[in-house]
């Protein structure tokens, strides 16, 4: 089958995470997309960030480095997704390196697009099972994503 790679974050800030309804995919997803030719997940993965929301953010830190110079290290992705995919092109996957990110300083507080009906999403909301309401009604989270939010927002709270 056919894959794509692609490159996710999920943008966490004091306990939550920015979230918004996908309407093609009909589900709550963290800012992400396809990887351009010749671009690196953690460059896609930060790109698609700041495209999508508006954000610059950087990653924060799932493992140290090796200690060594040359050749340079990526920062690991947290997991790696196989995403099964169906649209105008047909199934495929979607191989998709997830991140977990933080905003940069003073951009935190800048608004969200409204499109897409991004929101942030707290702890409790994702523990609970919440729904929550998009421009189409209202959906609860997929368990990757809640799953992956909850681990995103623990390592947020580490020194």
């Amino acid at each position: 089958m056919r894959a794509h790679f692609t490159g996710t974050a999920f943008i966490v800030h004091d306990g939550r995470t920015l979230l918004h309804w996908h309407a093609k995919l009909q589900q709550w997803m963290p800012p992400g997309g396809h990887l351009d030719a010749n671009e690196d997940p953690v460059a896609g993965a930060l790109r698609e960030a700041r495209e999508e929301t508006g954000l610059e953010v950087e990653l924060l830190p799932a493992a140290q480095a090796y200690e060594f110079a040359s050749p340079p290290q990526l920062p690991p992705p947290v997991t790696i997704l196989v995403e099964d995919v169906e649209d105008a092109e047909g199934p495929h996957h979607h191989i998709d390196f997830i991140y977990f990110a933080r905003p940069k300083d003073g951009e935190a507080l800048r608004p969200v697009p409204e499109v897409d009906s991004w929101t942030w999403v707290d702890e409790e909301q994702i523990r609970r099972g919440e729904s929550l309401p998009h421009a189409d009604g209202i959906a609860p989270l997929p368990r990757d994503v809640a799953t992956l939010a909850l681990a995103a927002m623990r390592l947020e709270r580490m020194p």
